[in-house]
């Protein structure tokens, strides 16, 4: 049965956080405020509740799931190894709207869809969001939405297309950014930024020392 709590109340936000920890932990899928717009997650490292979210999506699996983790000393064991330009853009821009994919750490047990090795890691602003995360451990989110359709910027915008395939909705309000993360890819020789998103390419340049236009992916 689906559960929807208002996390401005701060009884029904330590309620709800509860009941979306007990939900993760067993297997089902929960909806979560961040910063950017509200996410479906699940556990990272089960890979039927991460197919479960795929499905509610309808998303394949060439789309794999991105992973949000609660601090910044979780993805020391998630990744191969953490670059200089890594840890150069969190120490900037972490907790925020900034995705980093990364080479993940090769003896990790989770089935994020077709990664082909890497994975991309956010620490997303917003406490509800934390809270969640710290104490369930890194889950597999990606936006509350069928894909192709918007993002949902609020956990109502969520339910009308996820309904009940989520057990647990933490609404905390609209979301804040209301536009999806940028994207930096870690994993070739240089950055490059993927997606726009609330963090310019610009600001990216600027922490990494470079010029904006070698962040962005050269077109035939």
């Amino acid at each position: 049965m689906t559960e929807i709590f208002d996390c401005t109340d701060p009884a029904q936000r330590e309620a709800g956080i509860a009941s979306a920890i007990s939900a993760v932990k067993g297997g089902r899928l929960v909806v979560m405020p961040t910063d950017t717009v509200y996410g479906i997650g699940a556990d990272a490292f089960d890979g039927a509740a991460v197919a479960a979210l795929l499905a509610a999506k309808g998303r394949g699996r060439d789309m794999p799931v991105p992973v949000l983790v609660g601090s910044w000393h979780t993805i020391q064991g998630l990744v191969y190894t953490v670059p200089k330009s890594a840890q150069e853009l969190i120490r900037a821009f972490w907790p925020g709207a900034l995705s980093l994919v990364v080479r993940q750490a090769p003896s990790l047990q989770w089935d994020l869809g077709d990664a082909n090795g890497t994975v991309m890691l956010r620490m997303p602003l917003h406490p509800v969001a934390i809270d969640l995360l710290r104490e369930v451990g890194p889950m597999a989110v990606s936006s509350a939405n069928i894909s192709g359709q918007p993002a949902a910027l609020t956990a109502g915008q969520a339910r009308e297309q996820l309904g009940d395939l989520v057990e647990v909705y933490l609404d905390s309000g609209p979301a804040e950014q209301q536009a999806a993360s940028t994207i930096v890819d870690l994993t070739g020789t240089h950055p490059r930024v993927l997606r726009q998103g609330p963090v310019t390419t610009e600001a990216i340049a600027d922490v990494l020392g470079v010029d904006a236009a070698d962040l962005t992916p050269q077109t035939d």
